[in-house]
Protein backbone atom coordinates (compact mmCIF):
# COMPACT_ATOMS: atom_id res chain seq x y z
CA UNK A 1 0.00 0.00 0.00
CA UNK A 2 1.62 3.23 -1.16
CA UNK A 3 0.72 5.42 1.69
CA UNK A 4 3.31 8.29 0.13
CA UNK A 5 1.18 9.61 -2.48
CA UNK A 6 -1.05 11.21 0.00
CA UNK A 7 -1.40 14.46 1.79
CA UNK A 8 -2.34 14.85 5.02
CA UNK A 9 -4.74 18.20 5.86
CA UNK A 10 -5.06 19.04 9.39
CA UNK A 11 -6.92 21.75 11.28
CA UNK A 12 -7.21 22.52 15.29
CA UNK A 13 -9.88 23.73 17.03
CA UNK A 14 -8.38 24.18 20.64
CA UNK A 15 -10.14 25.00 23.85
CA UNK A 16 -8.57 27.21 26.11
CA UNK A 17 -10.03 27.86 29.71
CA UNK A 18 -8.89 31.09 31.08
CA UNK A 19 -7.75 31.27 34.19
CA UNK A 20 -10.30 34.00 35.62
CA UNK A 21 -10.63 34.13 39.04
CA UNK A 22 -15.03 33.88 38.11
CA UNK A 23 -17.01 32.13 35.29
CA UNK A 24 -17.66 34.37 32.06
CA UNK A 25 -21.19 35.59 32.80
CA UNK A 26 -21.62 35.44 36.74
CA UNK A 27 -19.43 35.10 40.16
CA UNK A 28 -19.44 31.29 40.67
CA UNK A 29 -15.52 30.18 41.69
CA UNK A 30 -14.27 29.19 37.99
CA UNK A 31 -11.11 26.92 39.88
CA UNK A 32 -10.43 23.55 39.10
CA UNK A 33 -11.53 21.06 41.79
CA UNK A 34 -14.18 21.27 44.72
CA UNK A 35 -16.21 18.49 45.38
CA UNK A 36 -19.29 18.00 42.27
CA UNK A 37 -22.14 21.36 42.10
CA UNK A 38 -20.49 23.50 44.83
CA UNK A 39 -18.98 25.94 42.08
CA UNK A 40 -23.26 26.78 41.63
CA UNK A 41 -25.36 29.29 41.74
CA UNK A 42 -28.70 30.32 40.07
CA UNK A 43 -26.77 31.61 37.06
CA UNK A 44 -24.97 28.95 36.87
CA UNK A 45 -27.90 27.08 36.53
CA UNK A 46 -30.10 29.14 34.23
CA UNK A 47 -33.08 29.62 36.69
CA UNK A 48 -35.79 31.48 35.58
CA UNK A 49 -35.43 35.34 36.06
CA UNK A 50 -31.34 35.37 35.89
CA UNK A 51 -29.29 37.80 33.89
CA UNK A 52 -25.89 37.28 32.93
CA UNK A 53 -23.05 40.28 33.38
CA UNK A 54 -20.05 40.00 31.24
CA UNK A 55 -16.55 39.26 32.82
CA UNK A 56 -14.02 42.17 32.05
CA UNK A 57 -11.40 39.82 32.63
CA UNK A 58 -12.05 37.17 30.02
CA UNK A 59 -11.53 39.48 27.27
CA UNK A 60 -8.23 41.29 28.39
CA UNK A 61 -7.19 37.69 28.32
CA UNK A 62 -9.20 36.69 24.91
CA UNK A 63 -7.44 40.10 23.55
CA UNK A 64 -3.84 39.80 24.74
CA UNK A 65 -3.64 36.30 23.44
CA UNK A 66 -5.11 37.38 19.87
CA UNK A 67 -2.26 40.41 20.00
CA UNK A 68 0.51 37.38 20.45
CA UNK A 69 -0.80 35.47 18.16
CA UNK A 70 -0.85 38.83 15.78
CA UNK A 71 -4.86 38.95 15.43
CA UNK A 72 -6.60 41.65 14.16
CA UNK A 73 -8.74 42.22 17.35
CA UNK A 74 -12.20 43.04 16.34
CA UNK A 75 -13.91 46.05 18.23
CA UNK A 76 -17.56 45.61 18.01
CA UNK A 77 -18.75 42.49 19.54
CA UNK A 78 -21.62 40.32 20.65
CA UNK A 79 -22.87 36.68 22.07
CA UNK A 80 -24.71 34.35 20.38
CA UNK A 81 -26.89 31.83 21.52
CA UNK A 82 -25.80 28.16 20.09
CA UNK A 83 -28.80 26.17 20.38
CA UNK A 84 -28.12 22.50 21.30
CA UNK A 85 -29.70 20.41 24.04
CA UNK A 86 -27.02 18.00 25.98
CA UNK A 87 -27.55 17.44 29.63
CA UNK A 88 -24.19 19.26 30.85
CA UNK A 89 -25.88 22.12 29.36
CA UNK A 90 -27.88 23.69 32.09
CA UNK A 91 -29.41 26.67 29.68
CA UNK A 92 -30.07 24.45 26.98
CA UNK A 93 -27.75 26.29 24.66
CA UNK A 94 -24.19 27.78 25.05
CA UNK A 95 -23.54 31.07 25.06
CA UNK A 96 -20.74 32.14 22.53
CA UNK A 97 -19.01 34.28 19.86
CA UNK A 98 -18.47 31.77 17.08
CA UNK A 99 -20.37 33.87 14.30
CA UNK A 100 -18.46 37.16 15.63
CA UNK A 101 -15.14 36.10 17.19
CA UNK A 102 -13.27 39.11 18.94
CA UNK A 103 -10.32 38.00 17.17
CA UNK A 104 -9.45 37.45 13.39
CA UNK A 105 -6.87 35.61 11.54
CA UNK A 106 -3.02 36.13 12.82
CA UNK A 107 -0.23 32.95 13.22
CA UNK A 108 1.42 30.66 15.50
CA UNK A 109 4.93 30.42 14.26
CA UNK A 110 6.21 26.47 14.78
CA UNK A 111 9.78 25.20 14.42
CA UNK A 112 9.54 22.17 11.31
CA UNK A 113 12.90 20.24 10.01
CA UNK A 114 12.92 22.65 7.16
CA UNK A 115 12.71 25.92 9.29
CA UNK A 116 10.16 28.03 11.40
CA UNK A 117 7.05 28.64 9.50
CA UNK A 118 3.97 30.18 10.48
CA UNK A 119 0.53 28.49 10.85
CA UNK A 120 -2.55 30.48 10.01
CA UNK A 121 -5.38 30.72 12.63
CA UNK A 122 -8.87 31.75 11.35
CA UNK A 123 -9.76 33.75 14.56
CA UNK A 124 -9.91 33.08 18.55
CA UNK A 125 -13.70 33.74 20.13
CA UNK A 126 -15.00 33.68 23.75
CA UNK A 127 -17.52 31.17 25.17
CA UNK A 128 -18.68 29.42 27.95
CA UNK A 129 -17.77 25.83 28.98
CA UNK A 130 -20.51 23.36 29.74
CA UNK A 131 -20.54 21.24 32.62
CA UNK A 132 -19.13 17.43 32.68
CA UNK A 133 -21.29 14.00 32.48
CA UNK A 134 -20.44 11.19 34.67
CA UNK A 135 -20.93 7.60 33.50
CA UNK A 136 -19.01 6.14 36.35
CA UNK A 137 -20.77 6.81 39.47
CA UNK A 138 -23.75 4.77 39.25
CA UNK A 139 -24.23 1.36 37.31
CA UNK A 140 -27.91 2.49 36.12
CA UNK A 141 -27.62 6.46 36.09
CA UNK A 142 -25.16 8.76 34.85
CA UNK A 143 -24.55 12.38 36.86
CA UNK A 144 -23.57 15.86 35.93
CA UNK A 145 -21.14 18.43 37.70
CA UNK A 146 -22.11 21.88 36.68
CA UNK A 147 -19.27 22.96 38.48
CA UNK A 148 -17.56 23.54 34.92
CA UNK A 149 -20.21 25.21 33.67
CA UNK A 150 -20.25 28.36 32.64
CA UNK A 151 -15.95 28.65 32.96
CA UNK A 152 -15.01 31.06 30.48
CA UNK A 153 -13.27 29.66 27.22
CA UNK A 154 -11.43 30.63 24.41
CA UNK A 155 -11.53 28.44 21.55
CA UNK A 156 -8.49 28.90 19.00
CA UNK A 157 -9.31 27.89 15.61
CA UNK A 158 -6.22 27.07 13.07
CA UNK A 159 -6.45 27.03 9.10
CA UNK A 160 -6.43 23.37 7.46
CA UNK A 161 -2.49 24.22 7.64
CA UNK A 162 -0.63 21.50 8.56
CA UNK A 163 -0.09 18.17 7.12
CA UNK A 164 2.11 15.96 9.53
CA UNK A 165 1.45 15.02 13.08
CA UNK A 166 4.52 16.44 13.99
CA UNK A 167 3.66 19.96 12.64
CA UNK A 168 -0.12 19.44 14.98
CA UNK A 169 2.51 18.60 17.76
CA UNK A 170 4.66 21.65 17.13
CA UNK A 171 1.60 23.73 17.00
CA UNK A 172 0.18 22.68 20.41
CA UNK A 173 3.35 22.87 22.44
CA UNK A 174 3.84 26.65 20.70
CA UNK A 175 0.18 27.16 22.09
CA UNK A 176 0.43 25.50 24.94
CA UNK A 177 3.97 27.52 25.78
CA UNK A 178 2.16 30.56 24.62
CA UNK A 179 -1.14 30.51 27.20
CA UNK A 180 1.33 29.86 29.88
CA UNK A 181 3.61 32.88 29.01
CA UNK A 182 0.65 35.26 28.77
CA UNK A 183 -0.79 33.89 31.96
CA UNK A 184 -4.32 33.46 30.44
CA UNK A 185 -4.55 29.66 31.42
CA UNK A 186 -2.27 26.60 32.28
CA UNK A 187 -2.43 24.50 29.44
CA UNK A 188 -3.11 21.58 31.23
CA UNK A 189 -4.03 18.94 28.87
CA UNK A 190 -4.60 16.46 31.73
CA UNK A 191 -7.13 18.62 33.70
CA UNK A 192 -8.70 19.45 30.61
CA UNK A 193 -8.33 22.99 30.75
CA UNK A 194 -6.56 22.88 27.38
CA UNK A 195 -8.46 20.48 25.10
CA UNK A 196 -7.85 19.83 21.44
CA UNK A 197 -10.45 18.54 18.30
CA UNK A 198 -8.32 17.83 15.18
CA UNK A 199 -9.64 18.00 11.81
CA UNK A 200 -8.19 15.29 9.30
CA UNK A 201 -8.90 14.67 6.05
CA UNK A 202 -6.37 12.89 2.87
CA UNK A 203 -5.65 14.05 -0.65
CA UNK A 204 -3.39 12.94 -3.65
CA UNK A 205 -0.44 14.91 -3.69
CA UNK A 206 -0.55 17.93 -5.96
CA UNK A 207 -4.43 17.71 -5.16
CA UNK A 208 -6.07 21.07 -4.57
CA UNK A 209 -9.40 20.58 -3.15
CA UNK A 210 -9.65 19.14 0.27
CA UNK A 211 -11.23 15.67 1.08
CA UNK A 212 -13.71 14.25 3.49
CA UNK A 213 -13.00 15.62 7.23
CA UNK A 214 -13.15 13.66 9.96
CA UNK A 215 -13.43 15.00 13.13
CA UNK A 216 -10.88 13.10 16.11
CA UNK A 217 -11.73 13.90 19.61
CA UNK A 218 -10.96 12.71 23.69
CA UNK A 219 -7.35 13.39 23.12
CA UNK A 220 -5.67 14.37 26.72
CA UNK A 221 -2.26 15.15 25.71
CA UNK A 222 -0.04 16.46 22.92
CA UNK A 223 1.72 12.86 22.35
CA UNK A 224 -1.86 11.58 22.04
CA UNK A 225 -2.60 14.33 19.72
CA UNK A 226 -0.13 13.10 17.12
CA UNK A 227 -0.86 9.10 18.14
CA UNK A 228 -4.41 10.18 16.76
CA UNK A 229 -3.48 12.10 13.34
CA UNK A 230 -1.38 9.26 12.38
CA UNK A 231 -4.11 6.35 13.17
CA UNK A 232 -6.37 8.40 11.74
CA UNK A 233 -4.35 9.05 8.92
CA UNK A 234 -3.54 5.67 7.90
CA UNK A 235 -7.19 4.48 8.38
CA UNK A 236 -8.10 6.88 5.68
CA UNK A 237 -5.62 6.27 3.44
CA UNK A 238 -6.43 1.94 3.94
CA UNK A 239 -10.22 2.52 3.26
CA UNK A 240 -9.67 4.63 0.05
CA UNK A 241 -6.83 2.42 -1.33
CA UNK A 242 -8.98 -0.48 -0.12
CA UNK A 243 -11.92 0.73 -2.71
CA UNK A 244 -13.88 2.57 0.17
CA UNK A 245 -15.68 6.09 0.97
CA UNK A 246 -14.49 8.14 3.86
CA UNK A 247 -17.88 9.76 5.35
CA UNK A 248 -17.63 13.00 7.14
CA UNK A 249 -17.95 11.90 11.07
CA UNK A 250 -16.93 12.42 14.63
CA UNK A 251 -14.54 9.94 15.84
CA UNK A 252 -13.30 9.40 19.80
CA UNK A 253 -9.53 8.26 19.90
CA UNK A 254 -8.99 5.27 22.41
CA UNK A 255 -5.37 5.96 23.76
CA UNK A 256 -4.76 2.53 25.44
CA UNK A 257 -5.03 0.81 21.74
CA UNK A 258 -3.95 3.69 19.64
CA UNK A 259 -7.51 3.59 17.58
CA UNK A 260 -10.72 5.40 17.38
CA UNK A 261 -14.17 4.71 16.72
CA UNK A 262 -17.24 6.69 15.20
CA UNK A 263 -18.56 8.60 17.86
CA UNK A 264 -21.50 10.20 14.85
CA UNK A 265 -21.65 10.74 11.34
CA UNK A 266 -21.80 14.56 10.42
CA UNK A 267 -23.30 14.10 6.86
CA UNK A 268 -24.76 17.24 7.09
CA UNK A 269 -24.27 20.49 9.01
CA UNK A 270 -25.69 20.69 12.31
CA UNK A 271 -27.99 23.76 12.35
CA UNK A 272 -27.25 25.19 15.55
CA UNK A 273 -29.93 28.51 15.07
CA UNK A 274 -27.15 31.11 16.15
CA UNK A 275 -28.64 34.57 17.06
CA UNK A 276 -27.60 37.47 19.02
CA UNK A 277 -28.07 36.35 22.95
CA UNK A 278 -30.80 38.97 23.94
CA UNK A 279 -29.65 38.93 27.80
CA UNK A 280 -25.80 40.46 27.14
CA UNK A 281 -25.55 43.95 25.45
CA UNK A 282 -23.11 44.42 22.75
CA UNK A 283 -19.55 45.55 23.76
CA UNK A 284 -17.13 48.03 22.44
CA UNK A 285 -13.68 48.04 22.49
CA UNK A 286 -11.83 51.68 22.64
CA UNK A 287 -8.18 51.81 21.05
CA UNK A 288 -6.84 53.02 24.48
CA UNK A 289 -8.66 49.66 26.02
CA UNK A 290 -6.52 47.60 23.60
CA UNK A 291 -3.29 49.54 23.80
CA UNK A 292 -3.54 49.08 27.69
CA UNK A 293 -4.33 45.02 27.38
CA UNK A 294 -0.77 45.31 24.65
CA UNK A 295 1.54 46.71 27.23
CA UNK A 296 0.79 43.64 29.64
CA UNK A 297 2.57 41.72 26.81
CA UNK A 298 5.54 40.13 28.35
CA UNK A 299 8.57 39.59 26.14
CA UNK A 300 7.44 36.16 23.92
CA UNK A 301 9.07 32.96 23.79
CA UNK A 302 9.03 33.80 19.68
CA UNK A 303 11.37 36.94 20.45
CA UNK A 304 13.18 35.33 23.30
CA UNK A 305 14.09 32.32 20.99
CA UNK A 306 15.71 34.60 18.54
CA UNK A 307 17.30 36.89 21.06
CA UNK A 308 19.04 33.65 22.62
CA UNK A 309 20.07 31.85 19.16
CA UNK A 310 21.23 35.01 17.11
CA UNK A 311 22.40 37.88 19.98
CA UNK A 312 23.33 35.26 22.27
CA UNK A 313 24.39 32.45 19.96
CA UNK A 314 22.80 29.53 21.79
CA UNK A 315 21.81 26.82 20.00
CA UNK A 316 18.14 26.68 19.15
CA UNK A 317 17.44 23.40 21.78
CA UNK A 318 18.79 25.18 24.39
CA UNK A 319 16.62 28.10 23.48
CA UNK A 320 13.54 26.74 23.63
CA UNK A 321 13.83 24.84 26.67
CA UNK A 322 14.93 27.87 28.24
CA UNK A 323 11.22 29.45 26.94
CA UNK A 324 9.57 26.56 27.83
CA UNK A 325 7.95 28.39 30.92
CA UNK A 326 7.86 31.55 31.31
CA UNK A 327 9.33 31.19 35.25
CA UNK A 328 12.64 29.73 33.70
CA UNK A 329 13.10 32.30 30.95
CA UNK A 330 12.58 35.21 33.48
CA UNK A 331 15.02 33.63 35.56
CA UNK A 332 17.62 33.26 32.88
CA UNK A 333 17.19 36.68 31.77
CA UNK A 334 18.10 37.40 35.78
CA UNK A 335 21.41 34.94 35.09
CA UNK A 336 22.61 36.40 31.62
CA UNK A 337 22.15 39.96 33.40
CA UNK A 338 24.64 38.96 36.33
CA UNK A 339 26.83 36.93 33.63
CA UNK A 340 28.38 37.42 30.07
CA UNK A 341 29.30 33.68 30.34
CA UNK A 342 25.67 32.75 28.36
CA UNK A 343 26.31 29.14 26.87
CA UNK A 344 27.69 28.16 30.51
CA UNK A 345 24.72 30.10 31.96
CA UNK A 346 22.51 27.68 29.50
CA UNK A 347 24.08 24.54 30.51
CA UNK A 348 23.14 24.74 34.17
CA UNK A 349 19.68 25.62 33.74
CA UNK A 350 19.13 23.21 31.42
CA UNK A 351 21.85 20.54 33.15
CA UNK A 352 22.07 20.70 37.23
CA UNK A 353 19.14 23.74 38.17
CA UNK A 354 16.69 21.41 35.49
CA UNK A 355 17.49 18.14 37.22
CA UNK A 356 17.28 19.68 41.12
CA UNK A 357 13.73 21.17 40.29
CA UNK A 358 12.57 17.74 38.87
CA UNK A 359 14.05 15.57 41.40
CA UNK A 360 12.33 18.01 43.87
CA UNK A 361 8.64 18.91 42.27
CA UNK A 362 10.02 22.55 43.07
CA UNK A 363 9.12 25.25 39.99
CA UNK A 364 11.75 27.62 39.37
CA UNK A 365 9.96 30.72 40.69
CA UNK A 366 10.48 28.99 43.91
CA UNK A 367 14.29 27.88 43.43
CA UNK A 368 16.35 29.53 46.53
CA UNK A 369 19.41 30.03 44.80
CA UNK A 370 19.48 33.80 43.31
CA UNK A 371 20.48 34.36 39.76
CA UNK A 372 23.72 36.55 41.06
CA UNK A 373 24.65 33.12 42.94
CA UNK A 374 24.51 31.41 40.63
CA UNK A 375 26.28 33.45 38.28
CA UNK A 376 29.27 33.78 40.99
CA UNK A 377 29.28 30.01 40.77
CA UNK A 378 29.43 29.82 37.05
CA UNK A 379 32.50 32.36 37.55
CA UNK A 380 34.28 30.07 40.15
CA UNK A 381 33.60 26.85 37.85
CA UNK A 382 35.32 29.19 34.92
CA UNK A 383 37.64 30.44 36.35
CA UNK A 384 39.25 27.05 37.05
CA UNK A 385 38.76 27.37 41.18
CA UNK A 386 36.57 24.62 41.15
CA UNK A 387 35.42 21.74 38.64
CA UNK A 388 32.52 21.57 37.13
CA UNK A 389 31.75 18.22 38.51
CA UNK A 390 32.53 19.15 41.75
CA UNK A 391 30.35 22.80 41.60
CA UNK A 392 26.97 20.71 40.71
CA UNK A 393 27.09 17.94 43.07
CA UNK A 394 28.61 19.50 46.39
CA UNK A 395 28.36 23.49 45.92
CA UNK A 396 25.16 23.82 44.56
CA UNK A 397 23.05 21.27 46.98
CA UNK A 398 25.00 23.14 49.52
CA UNK A 399 24.03 26.49 48.34
CA UNK A 400 20.41 25.52 47.87
CA UNK A 401 20.33 24.93 51.42
CA UNK A 402 22.46 28.07 52.36
CA UNK A 403 21.36 30.26 49.99
CA UNK A 404 22.72 33.40 52.00
CA UNK A 405 26.05 32.16 51.85
CA UNK A 406 28.24 33.01 48.16
CA UNK A 407 29.67 30.05 46.61
CA UNK A 408 33.63 31.11 47.15
CA UNK A 409 32.36 30.71 50.89
CA UNK A 410 30.80 26.99 50.70
CA UNK A 411 33.81 25.98 48.35
CA UNK A 412 36.40 27.20 50.82
CA UNK A 413 34.62 26.11 53.84
CA UNK A 414 34.13 22.55 52.62
CA UNK A 415 38.25 22.63 51.10
CA UNK A 416 37.04 22.07 47.79
CA UNK A 417 38.90 24.71 46.09
CA UNK A 418 40.77 23.19 42.75
CA UNK A 419 44.60 22.86 43.16
CA UNK A 420 46.37 24.49 40.70
CA UNK A 421 49.95 23.45 41.87
CA UNK A 422 51.78 21.79 38.95
CA UNK A 423 54.12 20.03 41.81
CA UNK A 424 51.26 18.55 43.90
CA UNK A 425 49.48 17.19 40.88
CA UNK A 426 52.78 16.09 39.19
CA UNK A 427 53.51 13.42 42.59
CA UNK A 428 49.58 12.39 42.37
CA UNK A 429 50.41 11.67 38.90
CA UNK A 430 53.79 10.26 39.67
CA UNK A 431 51.61 7.59 42.21
CA UNK A 432 48.99 6.68 39.62
CA UNK A 433 51.40 5.74 36.89
CA UNK A 434 53.32 3.39 39.45
CA UNK A 435 50.11 1.87 40.35
CA UNK A 436 49.33 0.88 37.05
CA UNK A 437 52.86 -0.01 34.76
CA UNK A 438 50.92 -2.27 32.75
CA UNK A 439 48.57 0.33 31.92
CA UNK A 440 51.32 2.67 31.05
CA UNK A 441 53.14 0.27 28.90
CA UNK A 442 49.83 -0.16 27.13
CA UNK A 443 49.17 3.52 26.60
CA UNK A 444 52.49 4.03 24.72
CA UNK A 445 51.90 0.97 22.86
CA UNK A 446 49.17 3.32 21.06
CA UNK A 447 46.22 2.84 23.36
CA UNK A 448 45.80 6.66 23.96
CA UNK A 449 41.69 5.78 25.20
CA UNK A 450 44.00 4.53 28.57
CA UNK A 451 44.00 8.59 29.21
CA UNK A 452 41.09 9.14 30.67
CA UNK A 453 41.08 6.28 33.38
CA UNK A 454 44.39 7.86 34.12
CA UNK A 455 43.05 10.99 35.20
CA UNK A 456 40.35 9.20 36.42
CA UNK A 457 42.44 7.71 38.85
CA UNK A 458 44.32 11.53 39.60
CA UNK A 459 40.81 13.03 40.71
CA UNK A 460 39.82 10.44 42.84
CA UNK A 461 43.38 10.60 44.28
CA UNK A 462 43.04 14.36 44.92
CA UNK A 463 39.34 13.71 46.03
CA UNK A 464 38.55 16.41 43.11
CA UNK A 465 40.63 18.81 43.81
CA UNK A 466 43.19 18.56 40.85
CA UNK A 467 42.99 21.05 37.86
CA UNK A 468 41.32 18.52 35.23
CA UNK A 469 43.13 20.80 32.60
CA UNK A 470 46.15 21.35 33.80
CA UNK A 471 46.33 17.41 35.00
CA UNK A 472 45.57 16.34 31.43
CA UNK A 473 48.45 18.13 30.37
CA UNK A 474 51.09 17.25 33.27
CA UNK A 475 50.00 13.42 32.19
CA UNK A 476 50.54 13.91 28.33
CA UNK A 477 53.91 14.96 29.31
CA UNK A 478 54.63 12.01 31.18
CA UNK A 479 53.31 9.45 29.49
CA UNK A 480 55.51 10.71 26.43
CA UNK A 481 58.39 8.50 28.51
Amino acid sequence: MDYSKYETVIGLEVHAQLLTESKLFCSDSASFGGAPNTHISPITLAHPGTLPRMNRKAAEYAIKLGLACHCEIVKENYFARKNYFYPDLPKGYQVSQHTAPICNGGHIRIPTETGSRNVQLNRIHLEEDAGKLLHDQDPSNSYVDYNRAGVPLVEIVSEPDMHTSDEAYAYLTELRRLVRFLGVCDGNMEEGSMRCDANISIRLKGATTLGTKVEVKNMNSIRNVKKAIDAEVKRQIEIVENGGTLVQETRSFDAATGTSFSMRSKEEANDYRYFPEPDLAPFKLSDEFIQAVRATLPPLPEELILKYTSTLQLPEYDARVICDDKSTADYFEGLIAATPLHKAAANWIIGPVKSYLNESGTDIADFPVTPAALAELITLTNSGKVSFSIASSRILPELIQHPSENPLEIATRLNLLQDNNAENIAGIIDEVLAKFPDKVTAYRGGKKGLLALFVGEVMKASKGKADPRLTNELLTEKLKG
